[in-house]
């Protein structure tokens, strides 16, 4: 076997060299700088938007989570009448088990899934079926969303101020406070992050 000469030898040590260098740089220094300029820039969101009650961490903006119902400790997973729901989610908002049903439009399987959530959801919010908003009815492709659409939040307002004793125009006010508009005025669709509003709904009483 013939041994390396002398310039086949420098040439490798300096493509070890600029790989070196250009790990350090992009593996390290650059994501070093980044995120050191998202703490100074961006602190809540790059520390992910992590929502606190009293110095405790409850819950990050990002996330959905679902608000059941806990009796003797343990929860029913049935929804509690004094939070705003969220939309579906296949995997009971389990961060570890992102994705969708993957079932299309005709499917039996998802338009039995919707003809059953329109019927809970008519029934729980004291809703028309037909009034029940779209998203509502179907999950998001994460699993993971936190937003709604303002229609469905405006629809649980009843319900809430109700079942906690609160004045519907205090509720009501609690989520048109909560409406996001649009990206840049154009992006997206207007939406309200279920997370933050129970939580500012939490502080009203």
């Amino acid at each position: 076997m013939a041994r390396p000469s002398g310039r086949s030898l420098r040439q490798h040590l300096a493509a070890f060299r600029v790989l070196l260098v250009l790990t350090l740089v992009t593996g390290v220094a650059y994501p070093l700088a980044v995120t050191g300029v998202a703490h100074v820039a961006f602190p809540s969101q790059a520390d992910g938007s992590l929502v606190d009650d009293n110095g405790r961490v409850v819950a990050s903006g990002l996330i959905g989570q679902e608000f059941t119902l806990v009796e003797n400790g343990e929860a029913t997973g049935r929804p509690d009448p004094k939070w705003f729901q969220p939309r579906p989610s296949v995997g009971s908002y389990d961060p570890t088990s992102s994705g969708a049903s993957n079932l299309g439009p005709n499917d039996p399987r998802l338009v039995a899934r919707v003809k059953q959530r329109r019927a809970k959801v008519s029934g729980f919010d004291h809703l028309a079926p037909h009034d029940v908003p779209t998203d509502a009815l179907t999950a998001s492709a994460s699993g993971l969303d936190p937003d709604i659409s303002p229609a469905y939040a405006f629809a649980q307002v009843d319900r809430v101020a109700r079942t906690r004793g609160l004045s519907t125009a205090t509720v009501r006010g609690l989520v048109a406070e909560h409406v996001q508009r649009r990206s840049l005025g154009f992006l997206g669709q207007e939406h309200v992050n279920v997370v933050l509003l129970n939580h500012a709904l939490a502080g009203a009483g």
